[in-house]
Formats: structure tokens, C-alpha cells, sequence
């Protein structure tokens, strides 16, 4: 599992403070709209998807450089949080600090990771599991889920109708129009199958494991080494060699590259691609700078991951 957000007990002292007298608010603004706070400027973007221009969104995290695991709120990003309407996390530890804030919150809680329980997915691929594995254990990056995805703008939507009943068709409309975009990047996945079923790629980091297994992709990269990367920790001498290899050997086809996940190992790993001539996607955890529309930043890595794909051999 991700290394798990630790929150100094300073910061908690403050959060604590600030929120004093906060947890009756009724989550709305002051002309009663209501307000959904996310984890991350993804979730953000999902719910500003939904939300259109009857309910004011809020994202916490939006760096499109750092890395979203290592953020720390601020005793104003927790009042926010349990001030709102409605919150969508990701969840699984991901963004723990959710959690912790909405324990003292009315709010809507919607939790990504929670609406993989019926899934079954391993925890690291994304392929299908049985019906015994352990949910705590999957892979965290469920906004590369593109039928979880969906599954949370639906929510959103409920949960603002139920604010919101006058806005009630809106919210389920866009909420409609959402998901059948879905449905279409879903479709791009399928045609990746159709041509590449069982292609093997690497990753640096299992952060897009749902979106390749959909695809019908294999990330052979080292499981110690996507673990090491994934936990903020240096991968052992024979992960990183064993990677090389595939590389240097060009066995892995492809080379999906977490931007937000950079150390001198990841960035000598992208430097082996490069000189073998493996095509390299470079995929991210929050949305690029300029991007505000989730179906537009999905759109565009699919589309990158398909023509590193079909990029005939150098």
C-alpha cells in the first residue's frame, strides 16, 4: 500500500482549533448553493463535470509537479472540507487527510476506493480477482478506473440533487453527459485490445495498472521495483538492473513514465528507454497545467499510450 499521508500533531492541534463551532454548518454557501470539496484537482474536475454552474466545486490539491500522496492541509483546507456539501476523495489512503477532516463533517462523503469493493480487482494490476480478496490491498489509483470514475459522477449527482432539488435534472443530465464520455474513452481502450492484447509495457510506478489492464496490456516491470517507487523508496540494485534489461532488450514495448513520481533512478530508467528507442508515455496524478476536463486529460495520455503503441519498431 502507498505510503500513508502523516499528518503532524501540530497541524491537527490548529485543524482542530479552526474547526471549533464548524460542524453543524449546513455545507452551503452563503446563497445556499452548495459546495463539493475533492482530495486532488481530478476528483475536482469530475465533480466540476457534474456540478456545472449550480454548485461551487473546490480542489485542495492542484500541483501539477509535486507528488499528491506527500500533501499536508492546512487548518483552512480541513475547514473547508468539513464545511462542505458534499466531498469526493480517492480514498484508500491516498488522501488520508480526507478522511481524518471528514470525521467532523455533515457532508456527503463519497469515497472512490470504497466503490471498488464489488470490483474485485488485484491490487496492483487491476486484473479481476476473487470474490475473497482482501479490498484493502488494491491499487489506490482508482481515478485510472474508468468505470469507478463514472460510478462517482453518479454519486456526485445524487448527492447534489439530494442538496439541491431544484437543480435535481440538471446534476443527473450532466452527470449522463459525463458518463457517456466515459463510455467513450472506454471505447478507445477496447480498440488498444482489439490491436495490442497482450502487449507488455512498464510502468515506473502502478499508477495506471486499472487503465493497461482494460486495454488488455501487461506491466512486466519488477514488482519491487514499481513498489519501491510507489512507497518514496529506492528500488534494489537487481530491480533496477532487471528493468534495464527489459528495456535495453526492448521486451516491454512501451515505457509509461509517472511524472509526479521523479528520482534519479526513475529519471536514469527514462534515459535507458530513450536510448533504446522504447517509446515513452508520460502519464500524471493530477491534471497538466492548462487542463481543467477530466475526459480531455484521459483522452489525450489513451491516445499517447495508442501511438507509442502502433510507433513501428526504430
Amino acid at each position: 500500500m502507498r505510503r500513508a499521508l502523516v499528518v503532524g500533531a501540530g497541524l491537527l492541534s490548529a485543524a482542530a482549533l479552526a474547526l471549533t463551532g464548524c460542524s453543524g454548518d449546513s455545507g452551503s454557501g452563503s446563497d445556499g448553493t452548495p459546495t463539493v470539496v475533492t482530495s486532488t484537482n481530478v476528483w475536482g474536475s469530475v465533480a466540476s463535470a457534474v456540478a456545472g454552474d449550480h454548485a461551487t466545486v473546490t480542489a485542495l490539491y492542484t500541483n501539477a509537479d509535486g507528488d499528491p500522496h506527500e500533501f499536508e492541509p492546512s487548518a483552512s483546507d480541513t475547514a473547508k472540507v468539513v464545511d462542505a456539501s458534499v466531498v469526493v476523495m480517492n480514498g484508500g489512503h491516498y488522501d488520508e487527510y480526507m478522511e481524518r477532516a471528514t470525521a467532523n463533517s455533515d457532508a456527503t462523503v463519497i469515497n472512490a476506493f470504497d466503490l471498488l469493493a464489488g470490483d474485485h480487482h488485484d491490487h496492483e494490476t487491476g486484473t479481476e480477482a476473487d470474490s475473497g480478496h482482501d479490498h484493502g490491498d488494491q491499487n489506490e489509483h482508482v481515478f485510472y478506473d474508468l468505470a469507478v470514475v463514472a460510478q462517482v459522477a453518479d454519486a456526485v449527482a445524487d448527492a447534489l440533487a439530494d442538496k439541491d432539488s431544484a437543480n435535481a435534472a440538471a446534476y443527473h443530465a450532466n452527470a449522463e453527459r459525463f458518463t457517456g464520455q466515459i463510455t467513450g474513452l472506454r471505447t478507445q481502450l477496447a480498440d488498444i485490445k482489439k490491436a495490442h492484447d497482450g502487449t507488455e509495457v512498464a510502468q515506473t510506478e502502478p499508477l495506471a495498472g486499472y487503465l493497461l489492464t482494460e486495454a488488455g496490456l501487461v506491466d512486466i516491470a519488477p514488482a519491487g521495483f514499481t513498489s519501491a517507487v510507489e512507497e518514496g523508496q529506492s528500488p534494489s540494485a537487481a530491480d533496477r538492473a532487471a528493468l534495464q534489461d527489459l528495456l535495453t532488450s526492448r521486451t516491454a514495448k512501451v515505457f509509461i513514465y509517472n511524472t509526479q513520481a521523479v528520482d534519479p533512478v526513475t529519471e536514469a530508467l527514462l534515459t535507458v528507454a530513450q536510448n533504446a528507442k522504447v517509446p515513452v508515455v508520460k502519464f500524471t496524478e493530477t491534471l497538466p497545467d492548462g487542463v481543467t476536463d477530466y475526459i480531455a486529460w484521459q483522452h489525450g495520455q489513451i491516445t499517447a499510450l495508442a501511438d507509442a503503441l502502433n510507433t513501428p519498431p526504430a
